[in-house]
């Protein structure tokens, strides 16, 4: 089982250009996006949140549902279904501002425990910033790691959503002793300003960062640095991509027996190389279409 913790919410598309364009409802969130692209790859998967009662949560349960997530540990409550405004450039980039004051997903209580069988946890993006509930999930992350799960973090920084940078960079430094695998874009490393070298020395067995069109570069404890190309696509939009690498490392990582730091170390050139282009290969599928729609387990092949 590889559970993914984390805020599941709304995007609000534009379907044209301009301020006023029309928005199109779609399900979302960084950590819901990973959940949903580790049931569809075929990964054995839970999701661990808090989401509203009113119809956004209902669609947003039923969406992992769909997709083969247990749903069992998901906490429910009165307040509204947090709203991401999505803006997209001409390259297919996005960009958000959140709608976040109030909502269920904050509101998030650690767990008593995880499910049975659990080999890793995922953490990332918003849940992780808006208190109280990333204290909670910080929580999670520290006791996962104490019991010895595979623990994996993409930050997804969202940096209109944090109030005091340094602040939060000194945390983000404050969960790398217990993070087995740290995934983040080129962008959110410029903008926490420390390099691969500095993070795997305070914890993680590997970083992987992602360079958009051009490709992943995954970073291993010991001095190993492995490469592959993007693969070519017609780009649609990115929304859901870097969410579709978590899923896919994680994926190929447990397909491969690999979630421990001993199975990282022992990947060697070829794994590794392997894994990241996986990696690529379902992220680019996820580019090709509009929204976070990332593959299934058929339109990629094997990790």
């Amino acid at each position: 089982m590889i559970v993914v913790a984390g805020e599941a919410l709304i995007d609000l598309v534009p379907q044209g250009t301009g301020a006023l364009a029309q928005l199109k409802p779609a399900l979302g969130g960084g950590p819901y996006n990973t959940a949903v692209a580790l049931g569809r790859l075929g990964s054995r998967t839970a999701f661990c949140s808090r989401t509203s009662e009113d119809a956004f949560g209902g669609a947003l349960l039923e969406g992992l549902r769909r997709a083969g997530v247990d749903v069992s540990g998901v906490q429910r409550g009165p307040e509204p279904t947090t709203l991401a405004v999505a803006t997209v450039d001409a390259g297919g980039s996005a960009a958000y501002s959140f709608y976040v004051d109030g909502t269920a997903d904050r509101l998030f209580t650690a767990p008593a425990g995880l499910p049975e069988g659990t080999r890793a946890v995922s953490f990332g993006t918003c849940s992780l910033v808006l208190e109280p509930g990333a204290s909670a999930y910080e929580k999670l992350l520290r006791a996962a790691a104490a019991q010895g799960l595979f623990t994996a973090l993409d930050p997804n920084v969202r940096p209109g959503l944090i109030a005091d940078a340094d602040a939060y960079r000194a945390r983000f430094l404050g969960w790398l002793p217990s993070v087995s695998l740290l995934k983040l874009s080129e962008e959110d490393a410029r903008w926490l300003g420390g390099t691969p070298r500095q993070w795997l020395a305070a914890g993680p067995s590997a970083v992987v960062i992602t360079h958009g069109g051009d490709g992943l570069t995954a970073h291993v404890r010991g001095g190993a640095e492995y490469s592959v190309p993007g693969e070519k696509v017609a780009v649609v939009d990115t929304i859901g991509a870097g969410d579709t690498v978590n899923a896919a490392l994680l994926h190929g990582l447990s397909v491969r027996d690999a979630l421990s730091p001993e199975g990282v170390a022992g990947l060697g050139a070829e794994g590794w190389r392997g894994l990241l282009r996986f990696a690529a290969r379902a992220a680019a599928v996820t580019c090709s279409r509009a929204g976070a729609e990332p593959p299934y387990a058929f339109e990629v092949g094997e990790p």
